[in-house]
């Protein structure tokens, strides 16, 4: 089995629901945060994955038609590259709206996980791989409104143009099925769009997650 299709979008514009869409039309099983969570033998992989170690993306891909979330978002070149075939979807929201969500959420998670500080993520931390990736590698340790809006905004904008257009879809979840079914060449289900992870969700999973992993 192979990777079809690449989510670049970060996390809280709307992946979770798109992992939910995408494995309503036949892109399961389909790979997100939650996944790590609830595989918890697959965080040395993206710890080495975080530390810029060689890694063979089928050791965690191999089962899964389709990822979007971070981890797989913040390799989404790698992936691209691997799997030549698979077609690229960018999820995005308004940046002033998606900073309020993930404010909310992921940051302050990161925070209350103690991966938020400037000095280094600890080596045993059992969920090193998130700081090294978000509070380190895509904010630079700064939190601030605008850098974090920026740094949204650089990522998006490095998608759109790394990615040849033809093979990405830049896609909101409020256009529901129709973009998405014609960009993967589907039907059209015969049901509303699903709609998941609001910021209540969001919590379950980090209870889950800290309970999975032995986060205190």
């Amino acid at each position: 089995m192979a990777l079809q299709v690449i989510g670049a979008g970060l996390g809280r514009t709307g992946t979770l629901t798109l992992k939910t869409a995408l494995e309503r039309l036949g892109f399961g099983p389909c790979h997100h945060m939650t996944e790590v969570f609830a595989n918890p033998e697959q965080v040395p992989f993206w710890n080495r994955a975080a530390d810029g170690e060689p890694v063979d993306w089928e050791e965690v891909y191999g089962n899964y038609r389709a990822t979007v979330d971070w981890p797989g978002c913040h390799f989404y070149e790698a992936l691209a590259a691997r799997y030549p075939d698979a077609k690229v979807i960018l999820s995005r929201r308004h940046p002033e709206r998606w900073y309020d969500s993930m404010s909310e959420t992921i940051l302050k998670s990161m925070e209350m996980m103690g991966l938020t500080e400037n000095g280094g993520i600890p080596a045993d931390h059992p969920m090193r791989f998130g700081g090294v990736i978000i509070p380190d590698q895509t904010f630079g340790f700064d939190f601030s409104r605008d850098n974090v809006i920026a740094a949204f905004n650089r990522h998006n904008e490095a998608v759109q143009r790394n990615i040849p257009a033809e093979r990405l879809l830049v896609f909101e979840a409020s256009q529901g099925w129709e973009p998405l079914c014609r960009f993967l060449g589907v039907d059209v289900p015969d049901e509303p769009f699903p709609r998941t992870n609001s910021r209540e969700e969001f919590w379950e999973h980090v209870t889950a997650a800290k309970d999975a992993t032995g986060v205190e």
